[in-house]
């Protein structure tokens, strides 16, 4: 049984002999000086290097000897990728021969019986096998030969590049040993600097593959630079056609703003003219106008006494039924007819009302002094026409007026109006002017008097005067001025005003764009109702409110018919409520009276005088307002 042992990498060679009988030497390469690293060179025998050759099997025996039956030996290299193994398969004895290839008939291959010395042709033909067995043999080792050659020649160049790459690394480490040696010279700096070689090593080898990395980031990056130089291309074209979108668009621009200009003139020259036109149909109407309200009876409907007719809105009638006096005829039917700017019946509503005065509201704005007041018997309804409820739909004239005023403000602040206001509240109780809108004490309550300024203008001393900037403030004061007025009940009305309050909101105007101010004051007057002594049945301090709530209308009714009748002097001067409303009155001002009448049948009597007294304000003719502008 043959054995296979192990080799090192060391060179196998067989026996060297001379043959006689072809002439030739297998004799072994003589080995090359070993340097560092040792090159391999090729030999005669079987040689393995670096393991990169396919494995060659190879029998040698000395030709000068005889065949040994002992068996023949065997060389087998098998390649392996990056690791060396050799194996080698020895069946002969050290120095032994290898066992021939053919034997002839009748003589053992594997050594016998020797041929006779006379088979002079089957030795001859025994040699011809041999040598036919060791040229192909020469051939393949020669083939082995040549190929290992050139492995080696490709291993010398290998190694030639890494002597070079070990000797730069050697004078790199040297010059760093230079390095450190001129530094520091201490052997810890050394083996520090050692240990940072070898981890630079290893980050050299991480920077290797993140460079490779980068490589890919930085062509991906040229891509997209490309890519972006592209666009940027195409900006640059779109800038240059914006560039002159945008020359063409600030002509545009001057063009529109010089249009706006324009435009604003125009503007600014219809809103003069609008407030013309507006004052000028303001003074078709009049500048006393009177509306009559006629308040609903409590469960609804109409008084039979009241008639409205269903086609005219601006009259009114009356009919009494009169008994015969003597008893001969029978009873007469007598109509009292009156005629004012507009007449409202139960069913109107407080937005309905509104509508009517809102033009002239809105002549406050444009610099007029606007006065609305609201006369008639206790009950009637006027400090519901005036105040209404708290709900949107019940809200009277003072809230809806507001309302209007700071909207339109809000609306001509567009065009550089700007407009600050300034409201008070003040009653008229017993001849005493008292400040409504007071918060202070009652025992420290200042005393009122009313002052007429140099230029006719009327104002009051010590009274509130609170700068308001939006309807809310205002509605504010008006809550708190509802507060502290004086209401009783009487006989005719549970909560009835025992007072005139008169609610005032000055106005200036300034337009700095076009030099032109103006200033007027808003005013909404709440009169008490008049009262007979049968009916209201007003007993001490309630009578005392009567008596002077009726001298102050009275009064009152004596300036309107001074007015009406041109007379040389009008006595505003007798009651507190006529001097403070002077100005409404006979001035420079666009005025608006509400008659307001009960429907109850026993307040027929009440109704025909309160009618009569609003018929002839209608017939009262006062001076044309003109607008309080600079």
């Amino acid at each position: 049984m043959s054995r296979l042992p192990v080799i090192s990498n060391k060179r196998v060679l067989t026996s060297s002999t001379s043959s006689s009988e072809n002439g030739q030497d297998f004799a072994p390469a003589q080995k090359k000086p070993r340097s560092d690293p040792v090159p391999v060179k090729p030999h005669a025998a079987s040689t393995i290097i670096g393991g990169r050759r396919p494995a060659v099997a190879a029998t040698r025996a000395p030709i000068s000897r005889p065949v040994r039956p002992t068996g023949a030996a065997t060389v087998a290299v098998a390649p392996s990728r990056g690791v060396l193994k050799q194996s080698i398969a020895s069946t002969a004895p050290k120095g032994g021969n290898i066992k021939p290839t053919a034997a002839p008939t009748g003589t053992k291959a594997g050594g016998g019986t020797k041929r006779n010395a006379w088979d002079l042709k089957g030795k001859v033909t025994d040699m011809e096998g041999k040598i036919r067995n060791f040229q192909t043999k020469v051939k393949s080792v020669n083939q082995e030969n040549e190929d290992l050659k050139s492995t080696v020649v490709k291993s010398q160049t290998r190694m030639t590049d890494l002597e070079k790459s070990v000797a730069r690394q050697r004078s790199q480490i040297s010059e760093y040993e230079e390095q450190l040696q001129a530094l520091s010279g201490v052997q810890d700096e050394l083996e520090k600097v050692s240990s940072d070689k070898s981890s630079l090593e290893k980050q050299l080898c991480n920077l290797e593959g993140k460079y490779k990395v980068m490589e890919t980031l930085r062509d991906s990056q040229e891509t997209e630079l490309q890519t972006l130089k592209m666009k940027l291309s195409v900006q640059e074209s779109t800038l240059a056609r914006l560039q002159l979108t945008l020359r063409d668009t600030e002509e545009e621009v001057r063009s529109l703003k010089d249009t706006v200009v324009q435009q604003k003139d125009e503007l600014h020259a219809g809103e003069m003219e609008r407030r013309q036109l507006h004052n000028a149909i303001q003074e078709l109407k009049g500048n006393i106008r009177v509306f009559c309200r006629v308040r609903p009876l409590t469960d609804g409907g109409l008084s039979q006494h009241i008639q409205l007719p269903a086609t005219d809105n601006k009259t009114i009638s009356l009919a009494k039924t009169e008994e015969s006096h003597t008893g001969k005829t029978a009873d007469t039917q007598k109509n009292y007819n009156f005629n004012f700017d507009r007449v409202f019946g139960p069913q109107a509503s407080q937005q309905e009302v509104f509508e009517e005065i809102s033009l002239l509201v809105q002549s406050a704005l444009d610099g007029y002094n606007v006065c609305c007041f609201a006369y008639g018997q206790t009950g009637s309804g006027k400090t519901f026409t005036m105040e209404g409820a708290e709900y949107d739909e019940a809200r009277g004239v003072i809230p809806r007026a507001v309302t209007q005023i700071f909207r339109a403000a809000e609306k001509l602040g567009a065009q550089g109006w700007e407009f600050t206001f300034t409201a008070s509240f003040v009653e008229i109780y017993n001849e005493t002017l008292r400040d409504l809108l007071y918060t202070g004490k009652a025992s420290k309550r200042p005393e009122h008097e009313i002052r007429k300024s140099s230029n006719n203008a009327v104002s009051i001393t010590h009274l509130t005067y609170e700068k308001v900037t939006n309807e809310d403030q205002v509605l504010g004061l008006i809550m708190l001025a509802n507060r502290n007025r004086s209401t009783a009940q009487t006989a005719q009305n549970d909560r009835s005003s025992r007072s005139h309050s008169v609610f005032q909101l000055d106005i200036e105007g300034a337009n700095a764009g076009r030099d032109v101010k103006c200033k007027s004051t808003l005013c909404l007057v709440d009169l008490a109702g008049s009262e007979r002594l049968l009916k209201s049945q007003s007993q001490g301090e309630r009578f005392k409110e009567m008596t002077a709530i009726n001298s102050s209308l009275s009064n009152l009714g004596i300036v309107i018919s001074a007015l009406a009748n041109k007379e040389s002097h009008v006595p505003y001067r007798n009651s507190k409520l006529t001097y403070l409303l002077q100005g409404c009155l006979g001035g420079n001002s666009k005025t608006l009276m509400f008659v307001n009448i009960a429907p109850e049948p026993d307040s027929f009597g009440e109704t025909l005088n309160s009618l009569r007294f609003a018929s002839k304000v209608n017939d009262c003719v006062i001076g044309t307002a003109s607008a309080n502008r600079k």
